[in-house]
């Protein structure tokens, strides 16, 4: 199946970034052409990703380093659809406790939230210190015994648990790498609460990229390398969906997905020439 035999006709891509675009600080394929072939075929995109750890400005500064330009609104972050999702639920912010990186509390604290989290050498528990309004977790490599230990008692206690994404796995040039899930499992493990997730599988990602576009799902292509994140988001919002093998998925675990993927690709090159 190529993009040009998709109907209705493709007018927007909403690409995944980590095993897409790059792994690590390694750009996957020729970028900057890639670009300009969907430049060229009329194509409006976006970039929608599951990683909680930049903001839409780290991104923008990063495709920049592979010679890709775009505009900070055409990026679509869980964290930012996190902080959107609490902010309708407490419109007047509040502390939020946080396991995870600077990027996931700098969102927040634009949105009106004030971050805060357990340091090593805390002593558990803090709970008279601050009465947060939430438990917000996300990838975090800094991530500590006593981090897990007082949004456990928080959680236990009765905070609202929200997460950025399920992710199990992030992919590295080492291979793949504990994701966000993996502190979602620890702390529902601990506490028997599932979260409530703002990123993929969830549609609103998509959905926001969407509305910025000015497209319909059935004019959206969604572009990802992992089946259960990027793939079922993207046909959970409506979308056409197009496996990318440079990432976590495989041929065989593509072409076994219900339902059907409509495109399985070696890269992102093989959907845009």
């Amino acid at each position: 199946m190529k993009l040009d035999q998709l109907s209705p006709k493709i007018k927007a891509l909403i690409l995944d970034m980590d095993g897409v675009l790059w792994r690590a600080d390694e750009a996957i394929g020729d970028l900057v052409r890639n670009f300009e072939a969907i430049t060229a075929r009329g194509l409006k995109v976006s970039l929608a990703t599951n990683n909680s750890t930049r903001n839409s400005a780290d991104y923008v500064q990063k495709l920049a380093s592979f010679g890709v330009n775009l505009d900070e609104s055409q990026v679509f972050n869980c964290s930012e659809v996190a902080a959107l999702i609490l902010k309708e639920k407490f419109p007047k912010g509040g502390d939020v406790y946080v396991v995870g990186g600077s990027g996931l509390a700098e969102v927040l604290s634009r949105h009106g939230f004030t971050p805060y989290t357990a340091e090593e050498n805390d002593l558990p528990p803090a709970l008279e210190k601050n009465s947060p309004v939430a438990v917000v977790s996300g990838l975090d490599i800094g991530i500590n015994y006593k981090k897990l230990v007082e949004a456990t008692l928080l959680i236990r206690a009765g905070v609202p648990y929200y997460a950025t994404n399920p992710d199990n796995t992030y992919p590295s040039t080492f291979g793949q790498l504990p994701g966000a899930g993996s502190i979602i499992a620890a702390l529902t493990a601990a506490t028997g609460v599932d979260p409530i997730v703002a990123g993929k599988p969830e549609p609103y990602l998509f959905n926001l990229a969407m509305q910025q576009m000015g497209v319909s799902p059935e004019e959206t292509l969604v572009v990802g390398d992992r089946l259960e994140t990027d793939i079922l988001g993207g046909r959970n919002a409506g979308c056409k969906t197009a496996l990318v093998l440079t990432g976590v998925a495989t041929r065989e675990e593509g072409q076994a997905w219900i339902p059907k993927v409509d495109m399985i690709v070696e890269n992102l090159s093989n959907i845009v020439f």
